[in-house]
């Protein structure tokens, strides 16, 4: 019996009755989200620990003006790598004035805030201790906020809906308090820098400066507005469209819309590059129903409903919601920060590290084109990347770490050293390939993992002594918290090494073209981790990696799990991530650290382990009324722990590639019945 996923998504809509200062919800589209309040906008930002924003994909801002600086300005650190002197722009002692702007710059936009401005009988401004008789509800299967509130016994009731293709926001309101003139609608804009040299006290809206940005009116009719934001040497436009009322200016940088009459008001508002039309509201609010309807029926699903354990229903909770959030924030034309679209972390930047956690599970769970749409940014980016190899001594591509839309790396004392994000554009691109075979898909990509490979191979430095090909140093494997100049032939990028260079060898079969000789060489040679004493090190040199180094990502289980494992032994894994469960420091993991030790131990046919993973209590494993994975102050939302959780239930579910056993790897005493329908297996 197929699984009644209205029934299924309609359980977990979000459902508030007072204020949460760590669950705003958004509605969105991938592109671009918006996040409100309990009032359906943003009139009450103070009384929330997350800032409310309105963010979108092209909304980028660099201060003063672009390339202001550039890797000329500062000064370059030296590694030695086997004899050879590489510069990296890591900074370990002097952080200068260009050093701190090459990192902020360019930095995601706040395109604006909108709020309701609502007055008391006494003619005073509402607080939010004023607002009562909160019942707000995200619907997920139609993807709009529907809100209720009343101020002095006056009820509000409001819809905010986003377009599925357009960066714009439908609103209804119907309130007597429309008609008694105390609820009118402002429009403002913060200052668009970023002032702090940390990223997490950048996260806060900045009202100061007024003077370092300018608001513009364009046009204006009877119901309609055409604003022109001008920061620096980047500019963008709003366009607000009403049904009722009129607009005036209130103050510098801020907007007033006036209802003139009666207890209803539709509005709609629309951010663009260039020049945005708005829809009507009614257009948006079907246009959501619509997608939001398609989205939950066509994609895969899986129904935790006929289980008896009491951790089923908080699983399948986080399931759903998840989908939800990784399509509005991380489904876009470029890889979405760690925030998604929620608000800035690390200056509105996105790590390519964790784009493999965002976004490889769109494809498992048959939504392959909300991959695809960022891999192309890839492509966009290449001569960049093969550029960056270049002045390295490289061949191919090096994707940089941490960058903006244009693909620039920026400075850092550890991002540029990382190397686990090469291979990623490699598997995700064969996982897209996998779930949709076509030649034209090979063809499109077929540049980005080919000089993918060709750097990876490039990288690797042959031992003659050991008869292997090696990996660092200096390197920072994906638990950061090594030195560059000791890191050697961690257990994680030896496998994917191996696997990157082994599936781009398969796309050169399918495209009937030669196998360039040094891919082959170093798939077949690369160096298997070292372990001592029945488990893994984190590095070859890190002996003592469960005593001084038992915090941050686990990372040396991802060598079995999130890949399948070919120079990993089983026991030695799992007697490796028995002692990481036992004694890692939990409060120092991240969000997608848990589902990657769940996959580990899918793969070690341990599911009752892979749940305990899954479902641990511990700080950064939170997932809030949102749907949010709840990291710590200032870092209230994490995507890769939502996106990791997909792929490490859908893998439980359904397996991987050269597993047929029809079996899940959910426990087996009876407590779990898993039902599930359109998912695909993991590589």
């Amino acid at each position: 019996m197929s699984i009644d996923r209205r029934k299924l998504v309609h359980r977990h809509f979000p459902r508030l009755t007072e204020v949460d200062p760590l669950s705003p919800l958004s509605v969105g589209n991938g592109e671009f989200a918006f996040t409100v309040d309990v009032t359906g906008l943003q009139t009450f930002p103070k009384a929330y620990d997350v800032p409310l924003g309105t963010q979108s994909n092209w909304g980028w801002h660099s201060t003063k003006k672009r390339n202001l600086f550039d890797f000329n300005d500062i000064t370059l650190q030296s590694l030695d790598t086997y004899g050879r002197a590489i510069d990296y722009p890591l900074h370990p002692k002097e952080k200068s004035e260009a050093y701190h702007w090459l990192r902020q710059n360019p930095h995601r936009l706040q395109l604006g805030q909108l709020s309701f401005r609502l007055r008391k009988e006494n003619g005073q401004n509402a607080e939010i201790v004023d607002i009562q008789d909160i019942k707000q509800t995200l619907n997920l299967w139609e993807g709009y906020v529907s809100s209720h509130f009343s101020l002095e016994g006056k009820p509000v009731f409001v819809i905010t809906a986003c377009h599925s293709n357009k960066d714009e926001i439908g609103v209804k309101v119907v309130s007597p308090l429309i008609e008694q003139g105390r609820l009118h609608v402002q429009l403002s804009f913060p200052n668009p820098d970023i002032v702090s040299d940390e990223w997490d006290e950048a996260t806060d809206l900045n009202w100061q400066f007024p003077f370092r940005h300018k608001t513009s009116t364009v046009r204006k009719s009877s119901n309609s507005i055409t604003l022109r934001r001008t920061l620096d040497e980047d500019q963008y436009n709003v366009a607000l469209t009403w049904d009722n009322g009129d607009i005036v200016e209130t103050a510098t940088h801020e907007y007033t819309l006036i209802p003139s009459s009666g207890e209803h008001l539709t509005f709609s508002i629309s951010f663009a590059a260039d020049e945005p039309i708005p829809s009507k509201y009614e257009d948006i609010l079907q246009d959501s129903c619509t997608f939001w309807n398609t989205f939950w029926i066509d994609g895969a699903a899986i129904d935790f409903s006929e289980s008896r354990d009491v951790r089923a229903h908080e699983l399948e909770r986080r399931v759903v919601l998840s989908q939800f959030l990784t399509a509005i924030h991380c489904s876009g034309s470029v890889p979405p920060q760690e925030t998604g679209l929620m608000y800035n972390s690390w200056f509105g930047k996105f790590h390519l590290e964790m784009h493999w956690w965002h976004a490889a599970h769109f494809p498992i769970w048959n939504r392959t084109k909300l991959l695809q749409k960022s891999l192309d940014w890839y492509n966009s980016i290449l001569p960049k990347a093969k550029d960056l190899a270049a002045s390295q001594g490289y061949e191919g591509a090096r994707w940089p770490k941490m960058v903006g839309h244009d693909g620039e790396q920026s400075p850092s004392t550890i991002a540029p050293v990382l190397i686990w994000q090469q291979p990623h554009p490699i598997m995700l691109a064969e996982l897209c390939y996998t779930s949709e075979p076509n030649e034209e898909f090979l063809m499109k990509f077929k540049e980005m993992v080919f000089q993918s490979a060709t750097f990876m191979a490039s990288y690797a430095v042959w031992n003659q002594e050991r008869k292997e090909y090696m990996l660092g140093p200096p390197l920072i494997p994906a638990q950061e918290c090594h030195k560059p100049e000791e890191s050697l032939n961690p257990p994680y990028e030896l496998e994917y090494w191996k696997y990157g260079l082994e599936i781009a060898s398969e796309w050169a079969k399918r495209l009937n073209e030669p196998i360039p000789q040094k891919w082959l060489e170093v798939a077949q040679g690369i160096a298997k981790p070292r372990h001592e004493q029945g488990v893994y090190l984190a590095h070859e040199n890190c002996l003592d990696t469960f005593t001084l180094y038992n915090h941050d990502h686990p990372s040396m289980v991802g060598a079995l799990g999130l890949l399948p494992g070919t120079l990993i032994d089983e026991t030695i894994m799992r007697q490796t991530l028995r002692k990481v469960k036992a004694e890692w420091d939990w409060e120092s993991a991240w969000g997608w650290d848990f589902p990657m030790c769940a996959m580990t131990a899918a793969r070690l046919n341990e599911p009752e382990l892979a749940v305990e993973f899954l479902l641990m209590d511990a700080t950064k494993n939170t997932y809030l009324q949102n749907g949010h994975n709840y990291q710590r102050q200032g870092l209230t939302s994490y995507l890769p722990g939502n996106g990791g959780l997909l792929t490490a239930v859908a893998m439980m579910a359904c397996g991987w590639q050269g597993k047929e056993t029809d079996y899940s790897l959910f426990p087996t005493d009876g407590s779990w019945n898993v039902k599930w329908e359109g998912l695909k297996k993991i590589l």
